[in-house]
């Protein structure tokens, strides 16, 4: 069986060898079993169940939360020549009778339908009546409450075990911790299938965080430094800062769309398609956007707020890059952000159990922002998986950090807190600090109290930094009165005693100078070479447009890369490159072999 599959890589897929954990995973559905998937991003994970669904006799189930993943991941099956179709809201009722018909003619080896539509009385008696092959549980993180993404309809699809129990099932996610891993497990009826974990490490991506001081400005900097001309995602955290940011960076040449959840739904879909099917457009949007993305060559990801959670960031980042090339994952962070946080999580009506498990979560976010040494290392470490030696690919591994002995500076700013009575901002605290006098502090009378002034060795950029980093730590906690008022923990006793000492790290004054991550164009070594490659993309361009499909539907940016490096000049040669299966070398070969041949020594199209 597994050499079926192994011939189906090669001829549908276009594949040379399996990657990661494919193979056992694939052999062991095909054999019948069940399993709980965890693969990074861009590893792979959809052929863990489109081959073995391929491999069974009858259909393949797909269960997906999002529209744009299905409708994405049947338009790349159906360029492979591949028997796929979707149920959801976007067909008319004469086209979703059709795919029911097809299903119980067994006419598809893939039907991919969501979630709600699955559980409809009339749905599982129609699954009743058909063949399957397998049921796949995608975005399966979706089913736990402890995951970042949870999805009360998701729960319901235990069904499955109940409904099914002799069809396989395998549930595949690329984002969830050791908890949501079990709860996966549990609520799916998956302890007795086996768990394959590939790891959460994406080499290809360049983590970077930087101290927030004019974000708008920072990340125009970064953008167009590092990424003119790319596609990739802006993440803010409110829809009027995404409408704001989208607005700013069109003002400043970019093509740059909102999205989010405030929009009408053709508002979204057109800003969506735009994404997919234009080449350089960068979406500003909450995260209300980009699960189910299946965009392959999004060579940024950009947050201007900070993540709750080390699960969102992972999730968010990993957007970026799923191409296996270079990308980056920049973000903007300061004191602002832990305030908001802080206050959006202690005045919501969730119960205190989830509470305590969501102040966990943000601390782990906090300290992969004010880590000193591998930003790589800590996130695995939050995921269970050792990294051995820092990345070397990350904004602390390529300029690591400096640090200084705070712990004077922290008791002055923790007395100053305590001396105000425990009501104040930060802003307000540090005018007291630098014995700065208006009308304010005059009447309350703190210009008489003892930490008046005494915090001069700073400035307020200084001053504000060392509060972030004792909010960060826990030594301070934000009040939830709506002020960002900063309160003292029982863990600043020692500090205030002088039992401990405190290192801070130091924020930089400017931005490091980076080589980009991305290094598409710089991978040319002439002229002719990039003509080639700008010609091909036009080439896929037009084949994309004339069927309705992205481009990267008809061939990936790595397969475009080695058809530029390999020049195939015949179909044998072309039907080895990476990416080119046998429906794609037949539809495809001779236009993208004629455009090689044409391209003469002068790198000219002829």
């Amino acid at each position: 069986m597994i050499q079926s599959a192994l011939q189906i890589l090669r001829t549908t897929f276009g594949y040379e060898q399996f990657r990661l954990n494919q193979e056992a995973v694939i052999d062991h559905l095909i054999k019948g079993g069940s399993a709980l998937v965890l693969m990074p991003t861009g590893g792979g994970k959809s052929l863990c169940y489109q081959i073995p669904a391929m491999v069974r006799s009858g259909t393949g189930i797909v269960i997906s939360p999002l529209i744009a993943l299905m409708q994405d991941q049947v338009s790349s099956l159906i360029q492979l020549g591949v028997r796929a179709a979707f149920l959801n809201s976007t067909l008319a009722v004469s086209d979703a009778k059709r795919v029911e018909q097809q299903l119980l003619d067994q006419q598809l080896d893939l039907l991919y339908i969501a979630p709600e539509r699955l559980l409809t009385p009339r749905m599982l008696d129609l699954l009743q009546r058909t063949p399957l092959a397998l049921f796949a549980i995608d975005e399966a993180h979706c089913v736990s409450q402890w995951g970042h993404d949870f999805r009360p309809e998701y729960i319901q699809l235990s069904i499955l075990q109940e409904r099914f129990p002799q069809i396989p099932r395998i549930a595949l996610t690329a984002t969830a911790d050791e908890t949501t891993r079990a709860d996966i497990l549990q609520r799916l009826g998956l302890q007795r299938g086996r768990s394959f974990i590939s790891g959460f490490d994406r080499p290809n991506i360049r983590y970077r965080i930087t101290e927030k001081r004019n974000a708008r400005e920072q990340l125009l900097s970064f953008l167009e430094n590092e990424h003119r001309g790319d596609a990739g995602i802006v993440y803010c955290l409110s829809r009027k800062k995404v409408e704001d940011a989208a607005d700013w960076l069109r003002q400043r040449g970019w093509n740059a769309l909102p999205y989010h959840a405030g929009m009408t739904t053709e508002q979204r879909e057109r800003n969506q398609r735009q994404f997919l099917t234009e080449e350089g457009v960068v979406i500003v949007a909450t995260i209300a956007f980009g699960m189910g993305i299946d965009k392959p060559d999004v060579r940024f990801v950009a947050h201007l707020d900070l993540p709750k959670s080390l699960e969102s960031y992972y999730q968010e980042t990993g957007r970026a890059g799923r191409d296996g090339q270079p990308a980056d994952a920049w973000m903007a962070y300061g004191l602002q952000d832990v305030i908001m946080l802080r206050q959006m999580l202690e005045s919501s009506q969730a119960e205190e159990r989830h509470k305590r498990i969501e102040r966990q979560k943000l601390e782990a976010m906090l300290g992969l922002c004010e880590v000193t040494g591998c930003r790589r290392q800590v996130l695995l470490s939050y995921f269970g998986e050792r990294l051995d030696r820092p990345c070397g690919n990350c904004d602390t591994c390529l300029e690591p950090p400096q640090t200084w002995d705070g712990t004077e500076a922290a008791r002055k700013a923790l007395s100053c807190i305590y001396r105000t009575g425990q009501r104040f901002g930060v802003n307000y605290l540090i005018d007291i600090l630098l014995g700065k006098t208006n009308e304010r502090n005059q009447r309350f009378g703190h210009h008489k109290i003892s930490t008046w002034g005494i915090g001069t060795e700073l400035d307020s950029s200084q001053w504000r930094s060392v509060f972030r980093q004792l909010v960060a730590s826990g030594y301070v906690t934000v009040d939830i009165d709506g002020h960002g008022s900063l309160r003292l923990t029982d863990q600043c006793r020692p500090l205030l005693r002088g039992e401990q000492r405190l290192m801070l790290r130091k924020d930089r004054k400017k931005e490091p100078k980076q080589k980009p991550a991305h290094s598409r164009r710089s991978s040319f070594v002439s002229d002719s070479d990039r003509r080639l490659w700008e010609a091909l993309r036009n080439l896929r361009k037009e084949c994309a447009d004339q069927q309705g499909v992205p481009p990267y539907v008809v061939f990936h940016d790595a397969t475009l890369m080695q058809m530029a490096e390999l020049r195939p000049r015949t179909l044998s040669e072309f039907k080895e490159i990476s990416g080119v299966g046998q429906h794609k070398l037949e539809r495809y070969g001779e236009q993208f072999v004629a455009l090689i041949c044409n391209h003469d020594e002068t790198g000219e199209i002829v």
